[in-house]
């Protein structure tokens, strides 16, 4: 079977070990990373290690970006050696990353004009196991014809994968999943309180409430880990806080009142503030601890 050759532009938490499942399922895959360490590990697993974007996607059917920040894929995309000076059609890119909507708009539409090629929002849920083992949830936005080119790719490393509409619907799905992940992360902090409050034993609250109406991949995977007071970052503290915050600006311009999250967005700035910015997202936890003993 005929695999797409791949550019992978941002190979971090999650790209990383997504690299490695596409190399583990036959894709040729070309890498660009600002980290050696990253490409380095990619090189290892069987990647080609480009030294810029541009590089990295000129002989590349699809053009993968995964990226932390709105700026981060500007200049990925539109920077000096970007994707966009060499892509031509029927080149595609597919976005992973999460960034403002109106912004993954935008790059769709400059991204044409520049190129003629198509741009896909497709940000995902799972984190990195989900990426290692292909069963992400994966929403995307944009054109139908381009969407359905991906789909054998989706069918890779995704365990679900929805086309959610026009460019930006897919994003927009994300704010929606990251508003629900984040108010879930307080109230899961909350939960931990209360039982070792309570006296009972809080590590088996998962195991107690498994099937009924509070249960949840979030309460089976992130609530141990509050428990174990075990923050080795999976997914950054700081990059919740970043989408939460993207969350309520584009809850904003669509006057769409958020006040649950709103609180969530709160306490992960205290969190940032207070210096775990680097943490996993789950020492949200750390703001309800209480001193131990003198």
């Amino acid at each position: 079977m005929h695999r797409p050759r791949i550019g992978y532009i941002g190979i971090g938490l999650m790209g990383l070990p997504m690299t490695r499942r596409l190399l583990e399922r036959g894709y040729a895959v070309t890498v660009c990373d600002i980290a050696a360490a990253r490409t380095d590990a990619a090189r290892t697993a069987g990647a080609t290690v480009a030294a810029t974007p541009a590089q990295a996607v000129r002989e590349a059917d699809l053009v993968l970006l995964n990226l932390p920040t709105t700026d981060a894929v500007a200049q990925a995309a539109f920077g000096e050696q970007g994707v966009a000076s060499a892509l031509r059609p029927p080149q595609l890119v597919v976005d992973f990353s999460t960034v403002e909507v109106e912004q993954g708009r935008a790059f769709a539409a400059k991204l044409r004009a520049q190129t003629g090629c198509g741009w896909i929002d497709a940000p995902v849920s799972g984190g990195p196991p989900a990426c290692a083992a292909g069963t992400l949830t994966v929403m995307a936005g944009g054109d139908a014809t381009e969407i359905e080119r991906v789909r054998p790719l989706m069918a890779d490393i995704a365990g679900r994968f929805t086309p959610m509409g026009p460019s930006g619907a897919g994003l927009a799905a994300k704010m929606i999943n990251q508003l629900i992940v984040g108010c879930a992360h307080a109230v899961m902090a909350e939960a931990v309180v209360l039982a070792e409050a309570a006296g009972i034993d809080a590590a088996r609250i998962p195991e107690c409430l498994a099937g009924g109406y509070a249960d949840s991949p979030m309460l089976q995977n992130f609530y141990p880990r509050m428990v174990q007071r075990d923050f080795t970052p999976r997914g950054y503290a700081r990059q919740l806080l970043k989408d939460l915050e993207m969350l309520h600006k584009f809850a904003g311009g669509l006057k769409a009142p958020l006040p649950m999250s709103g609180q969530a967005l709160s306490l992960y700035r205290m969190l940032v503030h207070l210096g775990h910015a680097e943490l996993d997202s789950t020492a949200v936890f750390k703001l309800y601890e209480r001193p131990g003993p003198a």
